[in-house]
């Protein structure tokens, strides 16, 4: 399962690169074919330990408070990742999470579900007509209903909703009930003027926040170009500082200086002029 890995570039005059000068954390090994970028974790080894994922059979996994999603897609340098939503149960218009409530992540870690999913309840009691949500009959999920081969089974359930999800660090759940919704599907980024047929995979985006430095017992634990002290927001934990004149760069996973030369064709050109911002 390839990782879609999105690098972005400038073609300014004035270029300002992040160089890194060494590791100040370890990264974890690819898993099968797929590089697993800081600061996921899939050991206790590699990586920082609140970002965890899995590596099952060669492939990415995502655990939530009591399921488990494949991964999609990775994308580092928007800190995010796409979780193939739960299927449907054959023939039926039920998702095959309804028994663990859907999505549902752990609050205390540094994921949250972003907002650009489209997500659609489906097989809806009368209840969720006074909530907030789109349920009308022009609404999106009466579209994928109706023209998705997926869906054929809710064609017989005619409530169901459609919204914008998450986008906020408390974002951490996607709900379905017997009492409520006992299906849903989400799409990423999904352009509603497209017919259903063109539609992306269903997808479930989420992102982690920036991770802190490197914890720390003792300054062996650092390296050459970090110093272990005190974490002033977490009583008794230590992490690895830069050094004067370094960065901590979170999506690198490295303390980093800036260099910013004057060459179009970036600061791996042979001729330029470089300075130490």
């Amino acid at each position: 399962m390839a990782v879609t890995l999105k690098l972005l570039s400038t073609a300014l005059l004035w270029l300002t690169c992040a160089v890194g000068v060494t590791l100040s954390a370890t990264r974890c090994p690819s898993c099968g074919s797929t590089s697993v970028p800081y600061p996921l974790s899939t050991s206790p080894t590699c990586g920082d330990q609140s970002y965890k994922i899995r590596c099952d059979a060669d492939s990415l996994v995502f655990d939530t408070l009591n399921n488990t999603y494949p991964i999609m897609s990775i994308d580092p340098s928007n800190q995010r990742l796409v979780i193939r939503p739960a299927s449907f149960v054959p023939n039926t218009c039920v998702t095959t999470d309804l028994p663990f409530e859907g999505v549902q992540l752990n609050s205390s870690l540094p994921f949250n579900v972003t907002s650009s999913n489209t997500i659609m309840f489906l097989n809806c009691t009368d209840s969720i007509l006074r909530s907030p949500l789109d349920c009308s009959s022009s609404g999106l999920c009466h579209q994928y209903v109706n023209q998705s081969s997926n869906a054929t089974a809710c064609e017989a359930a005619p409530i169901c909703c459609t919204f914008i999800a998450g986008g906020g660090a408390t974002a951490h759940a996607i709900r379905v009930r017997e009492s409520g919704c006992r299906a849903y599907t989400s799409f990423v980024n999904l352009q509603s003027e497209l017919p259903v047929n063109q539609w992306p995979q269903p997808g479930m985006e989420l992102q982690w926040v920036s991770p802190p430095e490197p914890v720390c017992v003792t300054g062996s634990d650092c390296d050459g170009n970090s110093t272990c002290g005190p974490d002033p927001s977490s009583n008794g934990v230590q992490r690895c500082y830069c050094n004067s004149g370094l960065w901590w760069d979170p999506i690198q996973g490295i303390c980093a200086e800036n260099i910013t030369c004057q060459n179009p064709d970036g600061c791996d050109g042979v001729d330029r002029t470089a300075l130490i911002a």
